[in-house]
């Protein structure tokens, strides 16, 4: 946190709003030279807190309509299996996320898939062959009330 002063945060907001704004519309969005803004901004990416750069897509309109919330239970933890485990969700593209949580379940799996025949192929296909995996609860998401990357910048 000590490298988000006023300035990195407004840098930090503007680039989560337009990630391809240019150096210069950066520096002149922040009345100050390009020069200290390009510094303030390579900065920023060296320490890890500009972590890339992505476009962000509309599910649909690639043909991804159906996201599900897929909770996970696991009867194997030891480090071999971990590995396997994450290892699988890692290269699987339908997966978007995956927290280890507190609770009942071990995982929470944010996927897409096309349609829901897409979706039960992928639960036979990866989620059911995932090692020590005891129990697979799925929730489809109806309506996608709000989306974002966004982070809230603390000032």
């Amino acid at each position: 946190m000590a490298d988000i002063d006023k300035v990195n945060a407004e840098i930090l907001d503007l680039l989560q709003s337009d990630g391809r704004m240019s150096n210069a519309k950066l520096a002149e969005r922040l009345s100050m030279s390009e020069t200290p803004c390009w510094r303030r901004l390579k900065k920023l990416e060296e320490n890890g807190i500009i972590e890339g750069y992505q476009a962000n897509l509309n599910r649909r309109k690639v043909g991804l309509g159906v996201m599900a919330f897929v909770q996970l239970r696991c009867s194997e933890h030891s480090q071999e299996a971990t590995q396997q485990f994450q290892h699988i969700i890692e290269d699987c593209p339908n997966i978007l996320s995956c927290h280890n949580t507190t609770g009942d379940d071990d995982f929470l799996l944010v996927t897409v898939a096309k349609d829901l025949d897409d979706y039960s192929a992928f639960v036979d296909r990866v989620l059911r062959k995932l090692p020590g995996v005891t129990s697979i609860r799925s929730n489809l998401s109806l309506r996608e009330m709000k989306a974002s990357s966004r982070l809230p910048i603390p000032r």
